[in-house]
């Protein structure tokens, strides 16, 4: 068949064929790969190193799984399934329950900083099963609340937008600090003089600056997150009718 008709290629859009062997399941790929990632982020994947993690050569993994993008897919999948949305939604929560997993999702991508440089990239990594399964339910909640069909659709759309805008800067923020071996605190500290200094001939930004130092990062981060969050949810507040 011609490239052209065959489809965009993604795990999701191709049957899972052959018969699986237990010791080496699709799952138990995922889950090894998932803990690669975390303890050495998304550089250090290769269908090589994770065979040997696995005690089976690359091709073994292959019959699994077509290449390392569709790996990285099922990999970002298994991983939103960690998101939390409530399954029961009341119309008079609808903001609670939104802003509450917003923050879950936040709170996924800080514990798997790797996802950060791969979002956006991942081809049809919408139509895994904890994806969908999330989607659903958060538009479920959102057209529970008042919002048309349509218009949950796009609110969803935003608000995931604005959730992994933020959190992706953050945690390509905490691989830095990371890196670096230090807690947050101390470099942060030793990175002001150089802002202040690069600030001196900018009299809004150097009092932001002046007002900001000595404050706990972690709890600016969070603060910060949190004024963005309420407004994204202040301006869909003025679309329920």
């Amino acid at each position: 068949m011609p490239a052209e008709q065959q489809g965009f290629q993604s795990v999701w859009t191709r049957p899972r064929t052959g018969r699986e062997q237990p010791a080496l399941s699709r799952e138990h790929i995922v889950s090894e790969a998932l803990r690669l990632l975390d303890e050495e982020g998304i550089d250090a994947l290769s269908m090589r190193k994770l065979g040997g993690r696995l005690g089976a050569g690359a091709t073994s993994l292959y019959r699994h799984v077509t290449n390392k993008d569709e790996l990285i897919e099922l990999a970002v999948d298994e991983v939103y399934g960690e998101i939390e949305v409530t399954a029961s939604p009341d119309p008079a929560t609808w903001r609670t329950d939104t802003a509450r997993c917003a923050h879950s999702l936040r709170a996924t991508i800080l514990r798997h900083p790797w996802l950060a440089s791969v979002l956006g990239e991942m081809g049809m990594s919408y139509l895994g099963p904890n994806w969908m399964r999330i989607s659903e339910a958060m538009l479920k909640l959102l057209t529970t609340a008042g919002f048309p069909a349509d218009e949950a659709d796009r609110a969803l759309g935003t608000l995931v937008a604005y959730v992994t805008g933020m959190a992706t800067s953050e945690a390509a923020w905490l691989t830095v600090l990371a890196r670096s071996g230090q807690d947050e605190q101390t470099l942060v500290e030793r990175l002001w003089p150089a802002a202040e200094e690069a600030a001196q001939d900018y009299p809004l930004l150097r009092e932001g600056y002046a007002e900001q130092r000595g404050a706990d990062p972690r709890t600016a981060r969070e603060e910060g997150f949190q004024y963005g969050l309420e407004r994204v949810l202040d301006g869909l507040a003025t679309r329920l009718p």
